[in-house]
């Protein structure tokens, strides 16, 4: 499947009904995911590993999400230590990308030992052990790595993401090429949420998949949310996929709030920085001033923009004359993944994702309490769907 997405978008050929037909069969034999594994709470810390070993390899996302669904059905099964989970969690990458990509991209041995290193594993691995480990996989799996992942379904369903007759805020789309490729960005993001917590594995990848594309069109207003069309293709109405989107843009909110707190942070950083270097400036001056500094106003902060919010900006004022010449804009094109942020800090501990929000409901997993999604909100997103509008697209 990796191999066929590499040569041609299969997507838009004429057997891509046949091949999405097979993959949703196969789906419906895919092992039940339990999460019984003792190391469930080091589960977040090696798929964000396994995001940057692969981001650095330059995989496929196909490889990359198979690496992730093999390792947590083996974890799901076995008491494993530390040490034992970085070299399957590595075997998984290398059979994931042999499956799924040509064999010119495979990982050698030496990059993924240096990258290891470079992310502070105390790994070193040696051929022998790691064909150990890789036949220990395959007939755990009995030798079938043909497991779709939502992954395999995304560019599918995005092919049909958006048509003619869809609305943006109500008004006709004035551009097509530019709102599919904003789409994909957004699909894409909500498609990393997914593999970074395990509640979503209680869905079936196609069902994720649809709603990637669903909460996307959610973000960037477009009506309706769910067309005839998609769900022709998906097979998926609306309130097949109204809980997944909403764990989705539970996500999303958080995420817009995290990053915001941490910008306010770094310019009230700033702005101390500045009003010391500021004093101290007045001091050699004017050393023998008796009058006391005047009390500076401090500016209001302004309001952040976190990667997605820069997307949303862009995506706007792309809709709108007079159109500038590049799609995205600056920080926006570079950082709607969340692994990004983490390739520059990835330690070989646990890493705590702070999330709030309102009381009502309960959607978290008590083994896995700083890592799964462990919030509460007051209002639902589906009272009205079609009119929700996003936090970024407010002034």
């Amino acid at each position: 499947m990796g191999r066929m997405r590499m040569e041609e978008q299969w997507w838009k050929g004429e057997l891509a009904a046949d091949i999405h037909q097979t993959l949703r069969m196969k789906e419906l034999k895919l092992p039940v995911y339990k999460a019984h594994s003792p190391q469930i709470g080091m589960r977040r810390y090696f798929t964000d590993l396994l995001t940057v070993l692969s981001s650095r390899c330059n995989l496929c996302p196909t490889a990359r999400h198979l690496a992730v669904y093999l390792l947590d059905l083996f974890m799901d099964h076995y008491d494993i230590t530390v040490k034992q989970l970085h070299v399957i969690s590595i075997a998984c990458l290398l059979l994931a990308s042999k499956f799924e990509e040509k064999e010119d991209h495979v990982p050698k041995l030496e990059q993924l030992n240096n990258l290891a290193y470079m992310c502070n594993v105390n790994v070193v691995l040696n051929k022998k052990d790691l064909l150990k480990m890789e036949l220990l996989l395959l007939e755990n799996f009995n030798w079938n790595l043909c497991l779709p992942t939502p992954a395999h379904y995304i560019d599918y369903y995005l092919f049909a993401s958006v048509g003619e007759k869809d609305l943006h805020n109500g008004w006709p789309i004035t551009s097509l090429t530019k709102v599919k490729a904003f789409m994909e960005k957004y699909a894409y993001y909500f498609l990393d949420f997914s593999v970074q917590d395990y509640a979503f594995l209680n869905f079936r990848p196609s069902l994720i998949a649809a709603a990637c594309v669903c909460a996307s069109r959610i973000c960037m207003q477009i009506s309706p949310s769910w067309t005839t069309q998609l769900q022709l293709l998906t097979c998926y109405s609306w309130e097949h996929l109204a809980q997944c989107i909403e764990m989705m843009l539970i996500y999303y909110e958080n995420d817009v709030k995290e990053a915001s707190k941490v910008k306010k942070q770094i310019t009230l950083q700033q702005q101390v920085v500045g009003s010391v270097n500021h004093q101290t400036t007045t001091q050699v001056l004017f050393p023998q001033s008796s009058y006391h500094p005047l009390a500076q106003h401090s500016t209001a902060l302004s309001q952040f923009q976190s990667p997605v919010q820069d997307l949303c900006s862009a995506y706007r004022d792309s809709l709108q004359a007079p159109r500038r010449s590049s799609l995205l804009s600056g920080s926006a094109s570079t950082s709607l993944h969340s692994y990004s942020a983490l390739q520059a800090s990835l330690q070989p501990s646990v890493q705590t994702l702070p999330i709030q929000g309102p009381i009502t409901m309960q959607v978290a997993i008590a083994t896995e309490p700083r890592h799964c999604i462990s919030m509460a909100y007051g209002s639902s997103y589906f009272s009205g769907h079609h009119t929700y509008t996003p936090r970024c697209f407010d002034r």
